[in-house]
């Protein structure tokens, strides 16, 4: 197993984020399909049961997955999605990528200024 650095980490939020972008681009787009049930991405809990454990992790133990959570109400064509919650969801996940971006971008500055000061 090969320790998973900051740059790693950051990487496997910004593809979880882009995933959940799809998966609820998905959602909207079967909006009205019978018996559709929404996705969505596990990721942060995959995260901090790997950070929390102590040891090194592993790039695997935190890659994002598509799932069907299955906790939300069904309606009578058997579809779970719901517009204003997917819309409420995107506009988190939206600021959850630029968090991330933004904390690449840090950690690529600091390693150019690192790089340029020696």
């Amino acid at each position: 197993m090969a320790k998973t650095g900051i740059v790693e980490l950051l990487e496997s939020g910004l593809k979880a984020e882009t995933m959940r972008q799809q998966a609820m681009a998905n959602n909207v787009a079967n909006i009205q399909t019978p018996g559709y049930r929404r996705l969505d991405v596990q990721f942060e809990k995959l995260l901090a049961k790997a950070l929390e454990s102590g040891d090194e992790v592993d790039a695997e133990e935190i890659e994002p997955r598509l799932y069907q959570p299955k906790n939300t109400a069904v309606g009578t064509n058997g579809n779970d999605v719901n517009l204003e919650d997917e819309i409420g969801e995107m506009v988190k996940n939206s600021l959850r990528y630029k968090a991330f971006v933004r904390l690449m971008s840090k950690k690529f500055s600091q390693i150019e200024e690192a790089v340029n000061n020696r």
